[in-house]
């Protein structure tokens, strides 16, 4: 944990209440997410027990599994899921547009947003697709065409959920715990309603209070997807016997929704008070990737409908990581650039700094190394007082002047300093109006780039290394793949 959340969790602590950690919302929030509450049984892998499920707040779709135990009954849950999920899925993926670009490329209108408790519910996704996806729709077992697919549509997105700044599929924890910070501890922070009690604690109750409360199963059930023991042992197996001994699955059915209705009713307050914030400028340009990436899934399912395989080649896994690995950078620099309070957290480490410009050298022209004519390279001079960790020669960036793309340190001394603009001033003899910090003016500069990084240069499936085990072979799904550990 950095230095400056560790102050605002003190700070929480002392007064009683979350502090915002954020000004602006850093996730897009669809005008009509699918909110997905699953449930499994205790000490199960994946073996469903119920979900409620749906994009009305006031209207959810209750599934359940009367007896987890039997196979059948969990690929029926898996179909009546499929049932819902899917639609809202195919409404996004049939609607695309092509973007104009050096080479033109499809993008969705719009795409779907699901949103989970927290990130155990990513996690059970992520396996219930697995579980899915390779289901076999002939022969023994056989399920509708539509269960693999909605395997395949969930592997996807869980995979998607890996990305960060990516809204597709979003765990509600970890989205407010990037906006809030508690006095509670991180893995306490794991809860949804011991979050919110901070967050938004009742009137005349202190975060802590509130969050105690929420720790009372009998009257806040866990957010899942695993069950409370006290719950399985006095209320779920006594109602999972009696439909055993009648067949009538109304009891566990109950059970289930009293256990789901005050986690779901809880995400929707997470979602109103999300909505409270505007959103950040860069929100727009990550979900158009989630679009883009939506559209490219799309293709690939019309091309080649073969599932996932369980285990990505060494190219594809390298491929991968690279992708994380910016991701993460962009959207790193991009939180701190689009919000004050993201970028003070980098002040007080010292890999940024603001402060007064205290020294302008706009008409400065030098000789770049190699260069046989004098170009325009304004200094900068600005005293600050955050602590700067950035050594000379430090390629930065300011949040105001985002064209500009390769300034650099060229001194500090003390309090202040000095920096090399090299670009984004126009293409004239002297620097465009506005392209250097004036006299006066509060600027502030990072060595975060949000642009983000370049994928490094990685070899064709076909050119696979022989360290790595030479090209692979073509993926055909087997029997052994589509075995899972349910329990």
């Amino acid at each position: 944990m950095s230095m400056f959340r560790s102050y605002l969790k003190a700070q929480a602590f002392h007064e009683g209440r979350a502090q915002p950690s954020a000004t602006v919302r850093h996730v897009h929030l669809s005008h009509a997410p699918l909110v997905f509450v699953p449930l499994r049984m205790a000490g199960e892998a994946a073996a469903p027990l119920g979900a409620m499920v749906g994009c009305d707040r006031a209207a959810p779709t209750l599934l359940v599994v009367p007896q987890p135990r039997n196979r059948e009954l969990r690929f029926a849950f898996a179909t009546e899921l499929a049932a819902v999920v899917l639609p809202y899925i195919e409404r996004f993926a049939g609607e695309t547009e092509t973007v104009e670009a050096k080479t033109p490329y499809e993008r969705c209108l719009d795409a779907p947003q699901i949103l989970v408790p927290n990130p155990r519910g990513v996690a059970f996704s992520r396996l219930l697709g697995r579980s899915t996806r390779f289901r076999r729709t002939s022969g023994p077992y056989a399920v509708p065409p539509s269960v693999p697919a909605f395997g395949q549509w969930l592997t996807f997105l869980a995979e998607r959920a890996e990305h960060a700044g990516s809204s597709m599929f979003l765990a509600m924890t970890d989205v407010l715990a990037a906006h809030w910070v508690t006095g509670q501890s991180g893995v306490e922070d794991g809860t949804l309603a011991a979050l919110l009690a901070w967050i938004a604690p009742p009137a005349g109750s202190t975060g802590h209070e509130a969050a105690a409360e929420s720790e009372d199963p009998t009257r806040t059930p866990p957010a899942g997807p695993d069950t409370d023991p006290e719950f399985d042992r006095k209320v779920l197996q006594p109602a999972i016997d009696a439909y055993d001994a009648s067949g009538s699955p109304e009891r566990v059915e109950e059970a289930l929704r009293r256990h789901l209705q005050p986690t779901w009713d809880l995400m929707w307050r997470a979602v109103d008070l999300l909505r409270g914030l505007p959103e950040a400028a860069g929100v727009s340009g990550r979900w158009e990737r989630d679009r883009t990436a939506l559209a490219r899934e799309v293709a690939r399912l019309g091309e080649n409908p073969t599932p996932q395989g369980r285990w990505d080649s060494p190219v594809a896994a390298a491929r991968r990581l690279a992708a994380l690995e910016i991701a993460q950078q962009t959207y790193e620099a991009a939180r701190a650039f689009d919000d004050p309070l993201a970028m003070a957290e980098y002040r007080v480490e010292g890999a940024a700094f603001a402060g007064e410009v205290v020294a302008v050298e706009a008409d400065r022209r030098i000789v770049p190394p190699g260069g046989k004519r004098a170009v325009p390279r304004p200094l900068v001079t600005v005293r600050t007082g955050d602590p700067v960790r950035l050594a000379p020669g430090t390629r930065v960036f300011s949040p105001a002047r985002r064209t500009q793309r390769k300034a650099e340190i060229v001194s500090v001394a003390g309090d202040t300093v000095t920096i090399q603009i090299n670009d984004g001033m126009g293409q004239g003899r002297e620097p465009a109006p506005g392209s250097v910090p004036s006299l006066g003016e509060v600027v502030c500069y990072t060595d975060l780039d949000p642009g983000g990084g370049r994928t490094p240069p990685l070899p064709a499936l076909s050119d696979t290394p022989w360290t790595h085990g030479g090209p692979p072979e073509p993926y055909v799904p087997t029997d052994e793949d589509a075995q899972e550990s349910w329990s």
